[in-house]
């Protein structure tokens, strides 16, 4: 980066008046610790690139994938692309593969070889069947009604439609 930031310039302009003055008296006027400034004053050796943020990120870490497992990794991912997760992570394991399925995740993540999703098949709506006879179609549901629950009329095969909720038509729990 060739840009120089706000920080770097803070920075720059306090080891300047610390110089000047004193570490204890840029402490006071800058509100901040003497610590503080002895780091800078240590780190800083004359260019202002010195006084740039470093990275916070760590060098190594005890539980990172060894080599043998990323080639393990790569190897099954290039012969099963379209695998998901579960079943690489099955397969992966039948090989020595001892981590978790999060773990395996992670690491498929941070590389950019997850498995891609194929896309849903079109949807084609299939043709209705032409009829052969009028009123193929149509669908009759017939209820049985036992003896037991007819009333007055219905008994002798008069057929009289109740009302409900009417008092001509008690109900009927057969």
């Amino acid at each position: 980066m060739a840009s120089i930031t706000q920080d770097m310039r803070y920075r720059l302009s306090l080891i300047h008046y610390a110089d000047k003055y004193g570490v204890s008296k840029a402490a006071v006027r800058y509100k901040t610790n003497r610590q503080y400034i002895y780091r800078w004053k240590r780190r800083f050796d004359g260019s202002i690139e010195s006084l740039r943020d470093r990275s916070r990120k760590p060098h190594h870490h005890p539980n990172q994938h060894t080599d043998a497992e990323r080639k393990l990794i790569s190897d099954m991912r290039r012969r099963n692309p379209d695998a998901g997760l579960v079943v690489l992570w099955v397969k992966l394991m039948q090989r020595g593969y001892s981590r978790s399925i999060p773990g395996l995740y992670r690491f498929l993540r941070k590389q950019g070889i997850l498995a891609r999703r194929p896309p849903n098949p079109k949807y084609i709506p299939k043709p209705y069947e032409a009829m052969s006879y009028p009123g193929q179609r149509i669908q009759i549901d017939v209820k049985f009604v036992p003896s037991v629950c007819l009333t007055g009329d219905a008994v002798n095969g008069i057929i009289k439609i109740p009302t409900f909720g009417g008092e001509n038509s008690p109900p009927c729990y057969a």
